[in-house]
C-alpha cells in the first residue's frame, strides 16, 4: 500500500516515541555512534547527580543505636586490645568516609595494620525532633559510646570529628587513651584557608536564615551547594566534562559512581548544633582560647596530656594544616608524645586516599600499639 504524502516515512519519523530509531536512520553509523555515547552519557549524569546512599565497605555490627549515631563495630569475637574508636566527621556526610570502599577503608587499614579492635561513630542525619540538639548533646553520647566500650579507648578523630574527640579528651582525659587528629580544625584561626575566610565574612544572621529556612535544622543540599560553589569550576563543568570523556571505562565509571553516592547525599544537621559550631568554634574560636564550655564546664586543652598523633594534608583548603598542628601548642601533653606528620593532598584524601592509607595510616597504627 502506497502511504499518502502526509504519512510519509519522514513524517512517520517524527513521531516522539521513535526519535532515536529516526535518527539512527538519518544520521549513519558514525554519528549513532555519537549519539550512544551522549545518551550513556545523559543516563551516567544522572546517575551521579542523584545516587544511591552510601554504604560501609567492611562486615560489622552495630553494637549502639542513640539518638544521635550508631555506633559501629568491625573487630568481632577474638578483638583485644583497648578499643580505637573512629570519630567520623558531623559535618554533612556520612561517616562512611572512614570506611569508604575496600581497598580505601581506614577501618581496614587499621585491622591490616594490627589493630583488631575497631568502632566507629555512624552519625545520624538530623530529624525535625533532633532540631534543638546541641555540641553538649552529641558529646555526651560520645561519652555514652565510650562507657560502653568499657570506658577507656584510642580516639581516632576526623575533620570535625577531631573537635569532638579533643573535647572528649579535654572534659573526660581519664577515658581516652591516646588520641589521633586528622584534618581536624583545633585553632580554627589558624591559617588562611576559605572556610576560616568565609566563617569570619558571612555574618550569622545569613546562617541563621538558612537554619530558619530548613525549619530549625541546616539542610545538606545548602551546605553541599556550598561546598561546590568552592571550586565551581570542578563541580559544574571538569567534572561532566571528565566523564564524558571517559564514558566507555567501566572502572572510572565505577570509581566516579561510589564517590557520587558518598558526595551528593548530604546529611542535615541539627541548627542548634550548627549555629553553636559556626559561632563559638569558628568565629569566636572558643575551644582554642579556653572559653568553651562543655558538659557544664569550661574546657582548658593544657588537661589534655595523653599521646597525640596530627596528621594534616598539604593541599587541604578545608582544614589548613596550621588549624592541626596548633594543637602541639594548646595541648598540655610532652612534645615528645606528640608526633606530627604532613603528608600530599587534599582534605578528604587524609581519611580514604590511597597514598595515605598505605603511607601514613599504617604508621599510626603502630603508633596507637606502642601507646597500649
Amino acid at each position: 500500500m502506497t502511504l499518502p504524502v502526509e504519512a510519509s516515512a519522514d513524517h512517520e519519523h517524527s513521531v516522539p516515541f521513535f526519535w532515536p530509531f529516526a535518527a539512527a536512520l538519518t544520521l549513519g553509523e558514525q554519528a549513532v555512534e555519537t549519539m550512544q555515547r551522549n545518551l550513556d552519557f545523559a543516563v551516567e549524569a544522572g546517575r551521579i547527580e542523584h545516587p544511591p546512599e552510601p554504604e560501609w565497605a567492611t562486615a560489622n555490627i552495630v553494637r549502639l543505636d542513640l539518638a544521635t549515631m550508631r555506633l559501629r563495630e568491625f573487630g568481632g569475637e577474638g578483638a583485644s586490645g583497648t578499643p580505637v574508636l573512629i570519630d567520623a566527621p558531623f559535618a554533612g556526610h556520612s561517616s562512611t568516609i572512614a570506611d569508604y570502599a575496600d581497598g580505601q577503608s581506614l577501618v581496614q587499614t587499621l585491622m591490616a595494620s594490627g589493630i583488631s579492635n575497631v568502632f566507629a561513630t555512624d552519625w545520624k542525619p538530623a530529624t525535625a525532633e533532633m532540631r534543638y540538639f546541641d555540641i553538649d548533646t552529641y558529646l555526651e553520647q560520645l561519652n555514652v559510646a565510650v562507657d560502653d566500650l568499657g570506658g577507656k579507648v584510642h580516639l581516632v578523630g576526623l575533620c570535625q570529628g577531631g573537635w569532638l574527640s579533643t573535647m572528649m579528651a579535654a572534659r573526660f582525659p581519664g577515658k581516652v587513651k591516646s588520641l589521633t587528629l586528622a584534618g581536624s580544625p583545633i585553632d580554627t584561626d589558624a591559617g588562611h584557608g576559605p572556610i576560616r575566610e568565609l566563617a569570619h565574612a558571612m555574618p550569622m544572621s545569613v546562617y541563621e536564615k538558612m537554619v530558619g529556612a530548613g525549619g530549625g535544622n541546616m539542610p545538606g543540599d545548602f551546605m553541599l551547594t556550598g561546598w561546590k560553589n568552592m571550586h565551581p569550576d570542578k563541580q559544574y563543568v571538569e567534572k561532566f566534562e571528565a566523564l564524558y570523556r571517559n564514558i566507555e571505562d567501566r572502572n572510572y565509571i565505577a570509581r566516579t559512581e561510589k564517590f557520587a553516592s558518598w558526595y551528593e547525599n548530604p546529611l542535615d544537621l541539627p541548627g542548634r548544633y550548627y549555629l553553636q559550631a559556626i559561632s563559638q568554634l569558628f568565629k569566636e574560636n572558643r575551644l582554642a582560647n579556653g572559653t568553651f564550655s562543655a558538659l557544664g564546664r569550661t574546657l582548658d586543652l593544657k588537661d589534655i596530656t595523653i599521646p597525640t598523633y596530627l596528621l594534616a594534608g598539604e593541599e587541604d583548603d578545608i582544614t589548613t594544616s596550621e588549624q592541626v598542628f596548633r594543637a602541639r601548642d594548646l595541648f598540655g601533653t610532652d612534645s615528645d608524645l606528640i608526633e606530627s606528620r604532613l603528608v600530599p593532598g587534599g582534605h578528604i584524601g587524609l581519611f580514604m586516599g590511597h597514598r595515605t592509607l598505605a603511607d601514613a595510616w599504617p604508621e599510626i597504627a603502630r603508633w596507637i600499639l606502642a601507646h597500649d
